[in-house]
């Protein structure tokens, strides 16, 4: 079974790169277009991303609770490149929170900066925290969801957590409710660099929202608890059935 995880793992890679280097090609007109160009070639390319790891891999997805609409404020956990996928692909026209330093990778930069993201020099203290929350306030104003992962990296499943300040500075900015996410996906985007695919279900889980207007220790903690016991909740069900595969 492990052999043929690999296998599989193996064509979604060859799918991967296919693709992206494709599209990437067939982007380059949509820089000189309208924003909503790159956008839908960015929605195209996580779609094909999804088809291809169900096809291959055989890792499919499960979204449960309602998906926010409109210029929502989203905080989800983060656990492998799955879901920045995923979330692309369910929220509307999102805009993610990221470090400015993506933006100078070639390709890939010129496109995240045309689509229109929210980029954050992470030395850059007060002066940087007052351009973030302007650009999320326009992104919202133009009915963008605003993606954000709190703890700023990917963590393994039942890793520490470790939740930024920045999620608590646009909560009590922008003065949205805040919309967080559990999932498990790192059980199944695992191996040396993300490479191995096993075979399941992701399962994507949208949290009651947190009102506006609560206290900063306030709301850490309630973003908190509700992301890692509902995460600690969709780990020990993803393993369950990683286990009846033999694949754990």
């Amino acid at each position: 079974m492990k052999t043929l995880t690999a296998l599989r793992s193996a064509l979604f890679f060859a799918w991967f790169v296919s693709v992206s280097v494709v599209l990437h090609i067939l982007a380059l007109p949509t820089l000189l277009m309208p924003a909503c160009a790159i956008q839908a070639t960015a929605r195209l390319w996580a779609r094909a991303l999804l088809f291809g790891l169900k096809i291959f891999a055989g890792l499919g997805y499960e979204v449960r609770g309602p998906i926010p609409r409109n210029g929502a404020f989203v905080a989800s956990k983060h656990m492998s490149m799955w879901d920045t996928l995923a979330l692309y692909v369910l929220l509307d026209k999102p805009t993610a929170v990221l470090k400015r330093e993506l933006l100078s990778i070639p390709f890939y930069g010129w496109y995240l900066k045309k689509a229109g993201v929210i980029a954050i020099d992470r030395a850059g203290h007060a002066s940087a925290m007052r351009k973030m929350v302007a650009d999320a306030r326009a992104m919202a104003a133009a009915g963008r969801a605003i993606l954000i992962f709190p703890e700023g990296t990917r963590k393994k499943p039942g890793a520490a957590p470790d939740y930024k300040p920045g999620v608590a500075g646009l909560y009590s900015q922008l003065g949205l409710a805040c919309h967080p996410v559990a999932l498990n996906s790192g059980l199944y985007w695992t191996g040396p660099g993300g490479f191995l695919k096993k075979p399941g279900t992701v399962v994507v889980e949208f949290l009651p929202p947190i009102p506006p207007g609560l206290k900063r220790a306030e709301f850490m903690t309630a973003l908190e608890s509700g992301i890692e016991n509902a995460t600690a909740r969709l780990v020990v069900e993803g393993r369950a059935n990683l286990t009846a595969l033999g694949l754990t």
